[in-house]
């Protein structure tokens, strides 16, 4: 077994552990409020002027529900969807209506409205990014679903840009592998505590 595939094994491993431990997680709408009510809180959020926010699936931490509170703070909201080739483009959302449920019952971005051209936001142009994940250590090592979207988007954000995870703590483990690609995080919060990570050094 080559160390790649070693790497892959112990990977899928804790994002099958993740994924439910993430489902069995009661009370989420609960806890994604008290997690997202910390995010919202950071030095980082009141400093930055332009913010993405990612809109939960399935059973990550929830944050829909608090986006109407962040579209009223003053700071330009933006959100990621997935286009067809399977690249996260960003959209700045100004209003909840300009949301709909797509493939797979997703809440994202209306197709008629991606194309503005006052709608399209570079990564670069970012001062705070929330990031999704299935699994994280304390060091801000993350793991997605292992398609890489976010990573790929992640590269190209401005390095004084802080990259903020949420999870639920059910999602923290003592180790997560990394690869020479993989990026750390700069927090991740929780419902119990905010951890700080290596970041991009």
């Amino acid at each position: 077994m080559t160390m790649d595939s070693a790497l892959r094994e112990r990977k899928d491993a804790i994002r099958r552990q993740a994924h439910a431990n993430r489902n069995a997680q009661e009370n989420k709408d609960e806890l994604s409020r008290r997690i997202v009510g910390a995010f919202m809180a950071l030095p980082e959020y009141a400093n930055a002027e332009t913010v993405m926010f990612y809109i939960d699936v399935r059973s990550e931490v929830r944050t829909r529900h608090d986006l109407e509170l962040a579209l009223k703070s003053g700071k330009t909201i933006v959100v990621p969807w997935c286009n067809a080739d399977g690249e996260l483009e960003l959209f700045r959302l100004d209003a909840m209506d300009e949301l709909e449920l797509g493939m797979y019952k997703i809440l994202e971005p209306r197709t008629e409205l991606r194309p503005l051209p006052e709608k399209q936001v570079n990564v670069e142009s970012l001062d705070l990014i929330m990031v999704p994940g299935v699994g994280f250590d304390r060091r801000g090592a993350r793991t997605g679903h292992g398609k890489g979207y976010y990573d790929k988007l992640l590269q190209h954000a401005r390095r004084n840009t802080p990259l903020i995870a949420l999870a639920f703590e059910c999602q923290i483990f003592d180790e997560i592998p990394v690869a020479d690609h993989d990026i750390f995080m700069d927090k991740i919060i929780t419902e119990d505590h905010v951890y700080n990570g290596r970041g991009r050094g």
